[in-house]
């Protein structure tokens, strides 16, 4: 008899992956449920904070170094992206087969709608402690500024 787990899952979870259409017919069951809680490892948890004179960001990144994110402006879009690979000291030990491996490898991404005034030199980040912290101000809206443009009239 299986048991569950004291952590949520079963050590047999994906037993049943090496049978055919098992995949899709579960992705298709739990789409919903990588979007929330434990199974949505790809989505970046995100807090903002209104200041007084601009926003902080704070997105969660565990496991990220800083040389493995990348903050960039374009389009009035502020874009965060992180990328991970496994280790290649670790692809090439030979010390055994894996059972269950949930350690992350891959990229994720996410972006925010700062306005076109708001640019890269503005922006302050800090990385720390699996903690990506990020300061965008609050830029006054510029109205453009009607110039009327005359037509030559000839004759």
């Amino acid at each position: 008899m299986l048991m569950p787990s004291i952590f949520g899952e079963n050590l047999f979870d994906d037993w049943f992956d090496e049978f055919p259409f098992y995949d899709m017919d579960k992705e298709m069951n739990n789409t919903e449920k990588k979007l929330y809680g434990k199974k949505a490892g790809r989505i970046m948890k995100t807090d903002i904070k209104e200041q007084k004179d601009g926003y902080e960001l704070m997105i969660d990144l565990p496991g990220f170094t800083k040389d493995e994110i990348k903050a960039s402006v374009s389009d009035g879009y502020l874009t965060i992206s992180a990328a991970k690979g496994l280790d290649k000291d670790e692809k090439e030990k030979d010390s055994g087969h894996y059972i269950r491996r949930e350690r992350y490898a891959g990229a994720c991404q996410r972006s925010f709608y700062v306005g076109t005034d708001v640019t890269e030199e503005d922006i302050k980040a800090e990385f720390k402690h699996g903690i990506l912290k990020l300061f965008v101000p609050k830029k006054e809206h510029k109205d453009a500024v009607e110039q009327k443009k005359y037509i030559a009239i000839e004759g």
